[in-house]
């Protein structure tokens, strides 16, 4: 088991991450949207048209505020819904022209921020932050996983 200062220095580590990233803000990544609407636009943009339940279950957000989530997104322009051609009962999700402009730019300030913060470390130092979170986020997605299998006793 992980010491308790090895714990505690993690989750400093992530809670300074949170708000360096800007994620205590009402809005980030320069944009006039909230994390959940970054995430949406993001997450589509990269892994193309999807249901709303799959977006609620791939950002981990209940119906409710996804489809307010998405009613919002439509109505600012970003999102569109088309039927899906392999089942009429659901709606696909993409990114409009628009929305596909903001991807753009929340991937180029994304990229600026990262690449502002590498500039502080070598090359060795670089990787070792790739690999360390990659590593931190497969496990944290594995702990939650584990956790929902679990039988409740």
């Amino acid at each position: 088991m992980a010491e308790l200062s090895l714990i505690d220095d993690i989750r400093a580590a992530s809670r300074l991450m949170v708000r360096e990233l800007g994620f205590m803000d009402a809005t980030v990544a320069a944009s006039d949207y909230p994390p959940s609407a970054v995430h949406t636009i993001l997450e589509i943009g990269i892994r193309g048209p999807m249901t709303s339940g799959e977006l609620g279950d791939f950002l981990r957000l209940e119906k409710s505020s996804v489809s307010r989530l998405v009613r919002k997104l439509i109505d600012c322009g970003e999102l569109r819904e088309t039927p899906d051609e392999l089942d009429a009962r659901s709606k696909l999700l993409s990114l409009t022209a628009k929305g596909r402009r903001t991807l753009e730019a929340l991937h180029a300030f994304g990229r600026q921020q990262v690449r502002g913060a590498l500039a502080a470390l070598t090359e060795a130092e670089q990787r070792k932050v790739r690999e360390g979170m990659m590593l931190y986020a497969r496990a944290l997605r594995q702990s939650r996983v584990e956790d929902e299998m679990a039988p409740v006793v």
